[in-house]
């Protein structure tokens, strides 16, 4: 407390030498009276886990296996790190006395170049703290990282608000990370034999237990939440939560699909947020600029200053056991401009491969948690062994980076000014006894004691206990596994099980048989993802795409392309056919080698399905015509205008724009044979403008006269 009033003394002293600045902006409150000023959900309550000094600047914490608590503090926001000044920091937390307070605070690791997020491995840490993917650990026990190693680099680097965040370790063995879409030349000096990837307009995954790296879907920013059965969800500022059902190896199945947004945006309610802070005064005048811009050039654009996402992030999956059942697989999101915390339900539509997050009932017109404090700034958070949510809180005046704000109102605005600041609130539930939160020990437990938390109901001793049995690969495990297997009635631990066994290469056709036939739509989601190494599963996959679950249905059309053989084909036509409305569905189709080959256009030919027009149809013939035309095999522009100059002048001008687009991208520019440019005539000669204009961009295209 001696530090906190020290602070305020000097906030006090700047307020009297510039009246201008403490007239704008509020000054910063104690954890105690910030905690005054929280309007909370009812059923909860909220306290301080941690405050400043023992915390500064927190952007992400996690909590190990073995009761240690480590925390990112980003010290450099909200200006680039400086090489030879870097401020980045891990901060080791420990409660030594079990009596749920932390009393011991060390400085794990220092000198970091703009670290976001943390993740345990083999007893150290893994660090996302661009450009690189670090692991660190205390090898001599001084609670002190000495040892540095680069995992990972060529992440970009600039604006701390973009890089490489929120490293989660997912059901299936992979640790994902966001990346927001930055371009990047990933390479591992751990593995150097690994060849380079690109990572831009993607994420990243990767796995430690293998050494494989790769491209993720998704453009994901500051908060990355995974539910039980590895579904992503991310924030990206005003997009409060996104989701990304089709995974990069499917959509880079071959190199001629035309430009796929793989975000989904699965918010029912847009922006709207219900704040009850003040509008800061840069923000309003910002606004208000805009909006005199926008009324002036007439564009009819609205600009908000408030009650808006802006600053979405640290979306955050509850998959813990103390809160009211209702509350199990929500989805918590921080608007760190609207001081506030925000809540989605999850629910699964019939025919949608993406989930629909919605507010609750009793949130229709309020968040979860909303502050009147000015200098609340819920980042991220955090699910404890506990079951309780923890909050992290940068806590300072400041939080959007000066690159957005005009220079005349920055004047007296002074964005280090909460770098002393930064405090932990932890979120319970009000009924019932309150909880034993002595952090746990699970290093200390034996294999096979290990192998009954994969059936906790808290997904944090599940995902930790299966951890570590991938950190151990004790293969006597294989035995004790495949009977749980067997035995477990959670759906949740069987995929688990499951997961250990893969981990442990001793995942065998049976068991990915009984996940395909499994009574739970997730496990068969997994169960057909880890078919596609079995060509004898090939009838249980053709027989899910018509599985009630549309998650399950959505896999199994993505799955079948990875097979091959003379069953494939009309199965995936038949998916074209009753989902052609469905851009996901039509991704799933597309991106496959057979379902974009131009049998496949015969068959849907055949089978009636451009008999009748949709916007839909019309956009998979584009897309096919794109992919025709960038691909331009031996005779097989030739053959998709043979179809198309029978059918709808829609279906033509469609499927002409796109081959006009994907030959201008074709590596294999070849002459066009005479039964193409009969073709481009006869449609040009016999149809209207519209067609007339598709012939002459295929036709300039090919350099064709």
């Amino acid at each position: 407390m001696k530090y906190i009033a020290t602070a305020t003394i000097l906030l006090l002293i700047v307020g009297k030498s510039f009246p201008a600045l403490s007239q704008r902006y509020p000054q910063a409150l104690s954890p105690q009276e910030s905690m005054r000023t929280f309007q909370l959900h009812d059923a909860f309550g909220i306290e301080p886990f941690v405050a400043e000094p023992d915390v500064l600047s927190p952007v992400d914490m996690v909590f190990d296996d073995n009761g240690n608590i480590y925390v990112v503090e980003m010290g450099d926001y909200p200006y680039d790190a400086k090489p030879g000044n870097f401020k980045g920091r891990i901060r080791l937390l420990k409660d030594s006395d079990g009596d749920s307070k932390i009393d011991k605070s060390y400085v794990y690791a220092e000198g970091l170049p703009s670290a976001t997020s943390v993740l345990p491995w083999k007893g150290g840490i893994i660090v996302a703290a661009a450009p690189d993917i670090l692991y660190l650990k205390d090898t001599n026990g001084d609670f002190k990282a000495d040892s540095r190693e680069v995992l990972f680099t060529g992440f970009f680097a600039r604006n701390s608000e973009a890089q490489i965040t929120s490293l989660r370790f997912g059901a299936d063995n992979w640790i994902y990370a966001n990346n927001n879409g930055q371009a990047g030349q990933i390479t591992s000096p751990k593995w150097p034999d690994k060849p380079a990837i690109q990572v831009g307009g993607g994420s990243f995954r990767f796995r430690m237990d293998r050494g494989v790296f790769e491209q993720e879907s998704g453009t994901g920013q500051f908060g990355q939440a995974i539910d039980d059965w590895g579904h992503r969800f991310y924030t990206q500022n005003t997009l409060h939560i996104q989701q990304s059902p089709t995974a990069a190896r499917y959509v880079n199945r071959h190199a001629y699909l035309p430009s796929y947004r793989t975000d989904v945006n699965v918010s029912d309610h847009e922006l709207e947020m219900f704040q009850k802070s003040a509008t800061p005064h840069w923000r309003q005048q910002r606004s208000d600029r805009r909006q005199a811009k926008y009324d002036s050039l007439k564009t009819g654009n609205k600009e908000y200053a408030r009650d808006h996402f802006t600053g979405a992030s640290g979306a955050t999956y509850y998959g813990g056991d103390a809160f009211p059942e209702a509350f199990y697989g929500s989805i918590f999101t921080g608007d760190v401009a609207g001081n506030l915390v925000h809540r989605d339900v999850m629910k699964s539509l019939p025919g949608q491969p993406a989930y629909t997050a919605t507010r609750s009932a009793e949130e229709k017109d309020k968040e979860f948690l909303a502050s009147t404090d000015n200098w609340f700034r819920p980042v991220n958070m955090a699910l404890g062994p506990d079951g309780y949510l923890y909050l992290i809180d940068m806590y300072r005046q400041h939080i959007e980076t000066p690159v957005s704000i005009p220079e005349d109102l920055k004047t007296d605005m002074d964005f280090a000014n909460g770098e002393q600041h930064g405090r932990i609130w932890r979120i319970f539930p009000k009924a019932g006894e309150k909880r034993n939160v002595q952090l746990p020990d699970l290093r200390s437990k034996n294999s096979t004691e290990l192998v009954s938390f994969l059936s906790h109901p808290n997904q944090w001793w599940r995902l930790n206990a299966q951890r570590l049995l991938l950190e151990r690969q004790d293969k006597s495990m294989v035995p004790i596994l495949k009977k749980a297997f067997t035995e477990t009635k959670d759906a949740r631990g069987r995929l688990h099980i499951m997961y250990a066994l893969e981990g442990l290469g001793a995942l065998d056709e049976g068991m990915v048989g009984s996940a395909l036939a499994d009574s739970h739509s997730g496990m068969r989601e997994h169960g057909l993802i880890l078919s596609e190494k079995y060509p004898r599963f090939l009838p249980e996959v053709l027989k899910l795409t018509n599985d009630p679950s549309p998650q399950v249905a959505y896999q199994a059309s993505l799955s079948v392309g990875q097979f091959s053989g003379k069953e494939v084909l009309p199965v995936l036509a038949n998916v074209a056919g009753k989902n052609a409305e469905q851009p996901l569905f039509r991704l799933a189709v597309l991106s496959s080698v057979p379902g974009s080959s131009a049998e496949m256009a015969d068959l849907l030919a055949d089978g009636g399905f451009f008999d009748n027009v949709s916007p839909g149809k019309l956009k998979f013939a584009e897309d096919f015509g794109y992919i025709t035309g960038s691909r331009n095999g031996k005779n097989e522009i030739g053959r998709l205008l043979a179809i198309v100059e029978k059918k709808d002048t829609g279906y033509q001008a469609a499927a002409l724009n796109g081959l006009a687009k994907g030959i201008k991208r074709s590596q294999n520019q070849s002459e066009p044979d005479k039964n193409v440019i009969k073709s481009l005539q006869k449609m040009e000669d016999k149809s209207g403008d519209e067609v007339k204009k598709a012939v002459q961009l295929v036709k300039k295209a090919l350099n064709v006269q």
